[in-house]
């Protein structure tokens, strides 16, 4: 008797033990969040596996060849960016996430992110941009890749706006991304490769009607990048309001 309790014992343990990030178990956890969350999207376990694997990038030395509110909360930065469909307006948290803000309205400041573009678009995931320009090659922000902030508590709920990196979790300079849906699966888990997640700093305060207006773009492939907007949609400039 005390052998098969012993048993049973091991198997529950066993059982409810996670999956380790990266293995199958694990992509196929995700998955079943991430179609229980969107249940609406058109992705394949194969295709949502290689989305992680390959994650939001962002494009290091590339070139041609290679929950919405409107109160205002104290220490936030305001921030407009301009497109060619529309204004967004966002709040910034500068208390949950200072680097990244600083880092953000430094750029913006600079006037880099003007002649970017979105070039990155999936409805029923994301928008990207902030990292390309409107023949599709790299725009270097010539700044230095910051520490990833995504154990900051902020989700990546729909209409908030987080980083892109590569796959390594500290390597974000200047690209982001506008959740277009409750995104969970991309929040922090655990402080190695697979759980860092992504860096939530900010939501959209206005103008997530433009947002779903890109969102909605017909897209395609241009040259080794894909779901590019087939209609080029330009950040004409980032206003930081103190």
């Amino acid at each position: 008797m005390k052998q098969i309790i012993l048993i049973v014992s091991i198997f529950l343990v066993t059982a409810c033990t996670p999956p380790e990030p990266g293995s199958d178990e694990w992509y196929e956890e995700k998955y079943i969040e991430f179609k229980e969350t969107i249940p609406s999207a058109d992705l394949t376990f194969e295709e949502f596996k290689a989305m992680l694997e390959d994650p939001i990038y962002e494009e290091d030395n590339i070139n041609e060849n290679g929950k919405i509110a409107n109160d205002t909360e104290k220490n936030m930065t305001l921030v407009t960016i301009q497109t060619s469909l529309g204004e967004i307006k966002l709040e910034l948290s500068d208390e949950k996430a200072p680097i990244t803000v600083e880092n953000f309205k430094t750029i913006a400041d600079s006037g880099y992110y003007e002649g970017t573009i979105f070039h990155r678009v999936i409805n029923g995931f994301m928008v990207q941009g902030g990292g390309l320009t409107a023949d599709m090659n790299n725009k270097s922000s010539g700044t230095s890749p910051i520490q990833n902030e995504a154990n900051n508590g902020l989700l990546n709920d729909r209409g908030t706006i987080a980083m892109a990196r590569t796959a390594e979790p500290h390597s974000a300079t200047s690209q982001f991304f506008i959740n277009h849906k409750d995104n969970g699966f991309l929040n922090h888990t655990g402080e190695n490769p697979q759980g860092w997640g992504y860096a939530v700093f900010g939501k959209v305060t206005e103008g997530m009607d433009v947002v779903d207006q890109i969102a909605d773009v017909a897209t395609g492939n241009v040259g080794p990048y894909q779901d590019v907007p087939l209609e080029v949609i330009t950040i004409e400039s980032v206003t930081i309001s103190e």
